[in-house]
Order: structure tokens, then sequence, then C-alpha cells
């Protein structure tokens, strides 16, 4: 069992867990977390050259490195493992944000428990990315979800009951809608066995009448998740009450669960209802972009403008998702990478900021360029990354979403398909200019100017260990950025393979009218 690469993504956290409970003192626990999230950043470097290899060799599957061992024989649940390049996309994305989430609660009180409860959400999510059974994705996604409740109501600021509470139940009510939608599928699949395999039941098909039941379930389950209009009201809440590390994961990684499930399971499974119902969805998700960007530009909490941000730029993956159209598709695993890294960025460096001013409104503070220049670039270099400066991740992103939005709905217009896609691309383009004011508001505000507070003038500028995350998520940004080539054809290639023909076939005509 332990001869498949895969199993690693779960062993290593597992032994994080082991070696965090025998921990004695703060410099073991952080040499465990530090050390663990290094093995998992090799692990991934190692996972993808050997998927490149496989590929450039000639490998033509659609999930590599597949394992499958029995579980629970009576329903036919596995413990299914593969990958494709979007998923080893996550894995990369999850261990970098892992290791600057180290360095960035160096300080953290009662790091033992903390980490504790870290390790074991990131179990969670590094075994939903590596899942092909829908059961076992299923049972890690909850195994990510409920560590939250802690790690918010525990450590974090503010209203962290409230807002711990709140985020549990309407993540659990997505969860509900998610399971209900996933034994339909388990039942509902066309062949003489009953499977949770995801390349099985893409194989047989999904009965198009319950497609269009299932589709709108598991959708909403994974929309809520990824803060789809009008289910996201507890990401504000539960980013601006988090402590800094759970608010980089939550926000870089776990609300990506949501983006990515609706990518593998909704859209994957059941094409046929996805190219009828997407219409509804396209119009949720482009609320979602504007109202998010608006949102953001009337707060006055550093944290809800990271928040709304977020809410406006995952309501882009989903807007992207929905257009079916390879170039969008691989645009929004983009943005999920880019959004991942600059949102963790922005959340550590908000917690950064806090630590010396014990304050998060932009009204208290001002002219910060002065008193913690590191700090300050920083934060602008993150600012320029959300709205999508060339050269930083943001940009290549959205532009590619937007390309392929665009080609997309021209193309069903000049087919007389309607004007929809081609609206509500061109609402999701002017968003840019909405995140423009309210990142430059931001910047205006905190960073320059008089210092607002004289006992501002004594705080000190980024210690050796903030340093290192905010250097590592820095990189990874202008890396995606200077190279996006590299990513752009390892995430292609998933749209490449014969399981997205079926999808890609329902739309063919109108991109070939185009």
């Amino acid at each position: 069992m332990f001869s498949n690469i895969l199993i690693y993504f779960v062993i290593v956290p597992i032994l994080m867990l082991g070696g965090l409970a025998l921990c004695r003192n703060i410099k073991q626990i952080r040499a465990v977390a530090v050390a663990g999230s290094l093995v998992l950043i090799g692990l991934s470097t190692y996972l993808l050259v050997e998927y490149l290899g496989l590929r450039a060799a000639g490998e033509t599957a659609p999930m590599l490195f597949t394992g499958s061992w029995t579980w629970f024989e009576a329903l036919n649940i596995h413990l299914a493992v593969g990958v494709d390049g979007v998923s080893i996309a996550m894995l990369i994305l999850t261990s970098v944000i892992i290791f600057a989430g180290s360095f960035a609660s160096w300080k953290i009180d009662n790091p033992k428990a903390f980490f504790l409860w870290l390790i074991l959400l990131s179990t969670g999510v590094y075994g939903f990315f590596i899942s092909i059974d829908l059961f076992t994705m299923f049972m890690f996604y909850e195994v990510a979800l409920i560590p939250m409740y802690l790690l918010i109501g525990v450590w974090g600021t503010g209203r962290k009951e409230y807002s711990a509470m709140k985020l549990t139940l309407m993540l659990m009510g997505g969860s509900a809608f998610l399971m209900l939608g996933l034994i339909g599928i388990y039942y509902n699949t066309n062949g003489a066995e009953h499977t949770w395999n995801l390349l099985e039941i893409v194989k047989n098909g999904v009965d198009k009448d319950w497609q269009m039941l299932l589709f709108p379930m598991t959708f909403v389950g994974f929309g809520v998740l990824g803060a789809m209009f009008p289910f996201h009201t507890w990401s504000p809440d539960g980013h601006a009450c988090a402590p800094t590390a759970v608010s980089m994961l939550h926000a870089g990684v776990l609300m990506k669960l949501g983006g990515y499930g609706c990518f593998r399971v909704s859209m994957y499974l059941m094409p046929d209802a996805a190219n009828e119902l997407a219409w509804i969805f396209l119009i949720l998700t482009g609320i979602s972009v504007v109202y998010g960007a608006f949102s953001a530009c009337v707060q006055t909490d550093l944290k809800y403008i990271n928040a709304y941000s977020s809410v406006s730029h995952c309501g882009l993956v989903l807007f992207a998702i929905l257009m079916i159209n390879t170039t969008a598709m691989t645009g929004a695993v983009m943005q999920m990478l880019s959004h991942g890294l600059m949102t963790a960025l922005f959340f550590a460096l908000i917690g950064m900021i806090y630590g010396r001013t014990h304050t998060r409104d932009i009204r208290e503070m001002g002219g910060l360029m002065k008193i913690m220049p590191y700090l300050a670039v920083c934060y602008v270099i993150a600012g320029f990354a959300s709205l999508g400066l060339p050269g930083l991740s943001g940009f290549v992103a959205e532009m590619t979403i937007f390309v392929g939005s665009f080609q997309q709905g021209m193309g069903e217009y000049l087919a007389g398909g309607g004007a929809l896609r081609l609206v509500f691309t061109i609402v999701a383009c002017c968003s840019i200019v909405i995140t423009a004011v309210y990142i430059l508001r931001v910047v205006g505000k905190l960073l320059l100017g008089p210092v607002y507070d004289k006992h501002h003038l004594s705080l000190t500028d980024a210690t050796w260990w903030e340093r290192v995350a905010t250097v590592t998520l820095i990189i990874s940004v202008a890396a995606i950025g200077c190279f996006p080539n590299f990513f752009e054809g390892l995430i292609r290639d998933t749209f490449s393979t014969d399981t997205f023909e079926a999808v890609k076939m329902s739309v063919a005509n109108i991109t070939n009218a185009f």
C-alpha cells in the first residue's frame, strides 16, 4: 500500500500529529511544523517532476499514480487515489501555504494544540485533493472543515464564538446538500454495479434526468465553501476572527476545495446538466464577483476588506468553470493558485501589522511605509497582484479567464444562443476597476501620508521568521506571473483528456461558431 507516493500526503501529516503530541517545548513544536511542511513541499515537487516525466513519455491516462484499496466492501467504498495536473497544482499550493503559515504562527499562544488542529485540517485538505473515490473525498472534506470551529473559537479574536458557529453551521448545511448529491450519483450511475469511483462514473455516465437534480445539489454544496452568493456570509466573519495562519490556510486552500469540488464532481460527472443549468449559477457567481468587490470598497477593517475581496475572486473561479471552455477553465485553476497565494500573503501581512498596531481599522493607521518599510512594500506587492499587475499571478489568471469567457460568450451570441455569458463576462471584467479602487484606497490610508498615531513610531519592522513567510509567498506569486506557460501547460493537460470530451462537445458548436 505504501508504495504509492500519494498515500504519503496523508501519512506525513499524521506523523506530524504524532510528533507534535510528543513535543515538550516550543522549539520542538516549531521544528516538527517546519520540518513536516518542508517534507510535504519536497513530496509535491517530486510528484510534479514524476508526473511531467510520465506525460512527456506519452502517458495519456486521465489520472496518474492511481491506487485503490478496499475500505468497506458492502458499499463498494475504496481508498482510491490518483492525480492529474489540477490536483498536483492544488497539492503544491497547500504545501507552500502550510510552510509559510508555520512561520506566520511562530508566536502563537498554546502552539502545541494549535498546530495539532492546523495539521489535522491540512490532512483533510491533502486527502481531498488526492481522492478519486467520492465517499473518501467527502470524508476528507469533513475532516478539513471540523477543526475550523476550534481554531477560530479558541485562537480567534473579536466575536470569535459567533463566527466559528456561523461558519460551522453554514458549511455543514452545504455538506448536507453535498452528501445527498453524492449518494444520488452513487445510486444513479449507469452500469451493473454501484460505484463511488470518479473514473468509473465518468466511463458509465450518470442518468441524465438525475443529473438535473443532482448537479444543483453538488454545485451548491461545494459552492457554499467557495463563498458563492448568497451563501457567502460566513466567509467575512470567519476570516475576520480567525488567527493569522488559519486565515491563510482557510482563504488560501480551504475555499479552493469548493472550486475544485465544483470542477471535479459537478462539471466532471454531470456534463449534460452542467450545460443546461450553468446559466443559473453564472448569474449567482457573476453577482459574487461584483458584490464582493463593491463590499470591499466600503470596509474599514483590513481583514474584512480582504475577506470580501476573496468572495469576489473565488466567485470568479466558479464563474470561469461554468463557461465550460478550456481556456476559461484553465484560468479558473490558475486563479485558484493565484488567489490562494496572494490572499495568504495578505492575511499574513495583516496579522503582522495587527500584532504591532493592535488595530485593523485603516482609519486609525497611516504612514506605515516610514515605520515598517519591509511589511509595507510586501503589502503593496500583494495589492498589485490582487488588482492584476502584469508580472504577477493575478494578471495571468484573470486575463486567461476573461479571454476564455469572452470567447465562449461571443461564440454563443453569434450562434444565436443569447448574450447572457457575454454580458456577465463584461460585468466581471469591470470588477478589475473596482478592485483597483479598494486596493489603492487601502494603500493610501494605511501606508502613505502622515503617521496617524505617534505611538506607532516605536514599532519595529518584520522579524526573520516573518520575512521567511512573506518571501516564500511573494516568490510563488511572481513565479506564476513570470512563467505562466509552465503552469498553464500543467493545468491545460487535464482538459485535453478524453474525460472532458462530453462536456466540451456539448458546446462545441458554440466555440466553433466563434
